[in-house]
C-alpha cells in the first residue's frame, strides 16, 4: 500500500504549488507511448542531441576515473577546469576572466536558481523571454519573485526582441534581468543595436543580468556571436550561463558553469556548499579536455546541424499554411502554423499538435509549451527540434507531415 506525504506527514508547502513542469516532457511522453504502441515517431520535441560527445572528451574522463578523481573537489569547480572556462568564455568576448568569476555547476539549469537565489528579495519583479525556457518563470515564481514576461516578435526576416514591451514593463520593482540571446525557441539573436539598448536601460534602472548563452556557440553559418556582458559597464552587472550540453553533445553529462562578478560568484560557490557539495569530479576532467584539447569533434557536431536544419527548413517552407524562417543559431526552427490550424478546424496548437502526432507520428512542441502566450497573441507557432533526429528521419517525418496537411 502506497501512502502519500498528506497522509503522513500533512500537506507539501504552499511554496511547491508555484514549481511548474518543462512542458515539453508532455510531448515526450505522448511520444514515447505511442512509440511503444508500436508506430513509428519522428522525434522533433526536445532539444536533446543524438550525437556522440567527441572521443577525446570520453578518453579524458575515462583516464580521469582511472587516476582516482572519484572523490569529492572544490565546491568552486577544480581549477584547470575554472582556468579554462575563464580563458574561453573571455576571449570569446573580448573580456578579462579569472578562475575567481567562475563557478562550475551540474548543468545549465542550476545556474539559472542560484543567479535568482543570490540577488532576488522577495516581490522583486524579474524579466523573463515568453516564449521560453520555462524554467526561468517557475524558479523565479518558487523562490518568491514575480516573473514579468516580455516578448520575442516575428519582424518578417526572423524574429526580434521587442524592446519596447520591455522598457515599458520596467517598474521600480524590476531588480532582475534574464536575457536569452540565440533563444530557445525562436532562434532570435540580438542585433548590436538591440544589445547597446539593453545596456542602457540595464544601467539606467541598476539591472543584473542573467545572460543564457547556453547557445553561444551553436553558430550553423558562421560568425561570431555578441554578449551583452562586453559591452561598457556591462560586465560587472552580468553573469553569464555557460554549458556543455550544446556545443560537445554533452547534456547527460551535466556540466556548467556561472561565469560573473566575484561577490555574485562567491555566493554561487556557497550554495554549491548546500545543495550539491561539487559538481562530480572526473566529468571535470573531461571539461578541461573539451575546451583546450582537439575541436575537431565540436566542429562537426555543427556540420551535422547545418544539414539538418536546411532539410527541416526546406521542408516545412514547402507545406500548405505553413511560414518558417531559418535562423542561423540554435537547433530549432520555430514555423507559423496558424493556417494550418484554422484550415483544420483546431481550436488551438495543443489540440493541433496532439493530431499530429496521433496521424503522422511527428512529436514537436507548441508555442504554449514555453509560457502561457501573451495577450496580443494571434498566431500559432510550434518548434521543432533537430538535434535529435537524423537527417533520412526528418525527410521522412516532414514529408509525412506535409501530406497530412495538403
Amino acid at each position: 500500500m502506497f501512502v502519500s506525504i498528506g497522509e503522513r506527514g500533512g500537506p507539501l508547502a504552499q511554496s511547491a504549488s508555484r514549481l511548474k513542469n518543462e512542458n515539453a516532457f508532455t510531448s515526450a511522453a505522448e511520444a514515447d507511448a505511442l512509440a511503444a504502441s508500436g508506430r513509428t515517431v519522428y522525434p522533433f520535441h526536445l532539444g536533446n542531441l543524438d550525437l556522440p560527445t567527441p572521443r577525446n572528451i570520453i578518453d579524458a574522463m575515462n583516464r580521469a576515473i582511472r587516476d582516482g578523481k572519484t572523490t569529492y573537489c572544490q565546491n568552486a569547480g577544480i581549477t584547470p577546469l575554472r582556468e579554462a572556462i575563464a580563458d574561453d568564455v573571455g576571449r570569446a568576448r573580448s573580456l578579462s576572466y579569472g578562475p575567481g568569476n567562475v563557478a562550475v555547476q551540474p548543468g545549465g539549469k542550476p545556474v539559472i536558481g542560484k543567479f535568482l537565489l543570490a540577488l532576488m528579495e522577495p516581490g522583486d519583479e524579474v524579466l523573463y523571454p515568453n516564449p521560453g525556457f520555462p524554467v526561468y518563470s517557475s524558479l523565479i515564481g518558487y523562490f518568491g519573485g514575480r516573473a514579468v514576461p516580455y516578448a520575442y516578435r516575428d519582424t518578417g526576416a526572423g524574429f526580434g526582441l521587442d524592446l519596447d514591451g520591455l522598457e515599458r514593463a520596467i517598474t521600480p520593482r524590476t531588480r532582475l534581468l534574464i536575457l536569452n540571446d540565440l533563444h530557445n525557441p525562436t532562434g532570435a539573436e540580438c542585433t548590436a543595436e538591440d544589445l547597446q539598448r539593453l545596456s542602457t536601460l540595464a544601467l539606467r534602472h541598476d539591472l543584473r543580468v542573467l545572460c543564457d548563452e547556453a547557445y553561444f556557440d551553436i553558430r550553423l553559418d558562421g560568425g561570431q556571436s555578441g554578449s551583452l556582458a562586453s559591452l561598457p559597464g556591462m560586465q560587472e552587472r552580468c553573469v553569464i550561463l555557460y554549458t556543455f550540453s550544446k556545443k560537445y553533445a554533452m547534456g547527460g553529462w551535466r556540466l556548467g558553469a556561472a561565469i560573473g562578478p566575484t561577490d555574485i560568484i562567491e555566493m554561487m560557490v556557497r550554495l554549491n556548499t548546500n545543495f550539491e557539495s561539487c559538481t562530480n569530479h572526473f566529468v571535470q576532467w573531461a571539461g578541461v579536455e573539451a575546451l583546450t584539447g582537439d575541436q575537431s569533434g565540436a566542429r562537426e557536431i555543427i556540420a551535422v546541424l547545418k544539414q539538418r536544419r536546411d532539410v527541416a527548413a526546406s521542408l516545412l517552407r514547402s507545406m500548405d499554411g505553413v511560414t518558417c524562417h531559418t535562423p542561423d543559431t540554435t537547433f530549432y526552427l520555430y514555423p507559423d502554423v496558424t493556417a494550418a490550424v484554422r484550415k483544420g478546424g483546431f481550436a488551438d496548437d495543443e489540440t493541433f499538435r496532439r493530431a499530429v502526432l496521433r496521424e503522422t507520428g511527428v512529436s514537436m512542441c507548441t508555442r504554449s509549451q514555453f509560457g502561457d502566450p501573451l495577450d496580443d497573441e494571434a498566431r500559432f507557432y510550434l518548434r521543432f527540434a533537430y538535434s535529435g533526429i537524423g537527417s533520412t528521419q526528418i525527410e521522412e517525418g516532414l514529408t509525412r507531415l506535409k501530406a497530412h496537411l495538403a
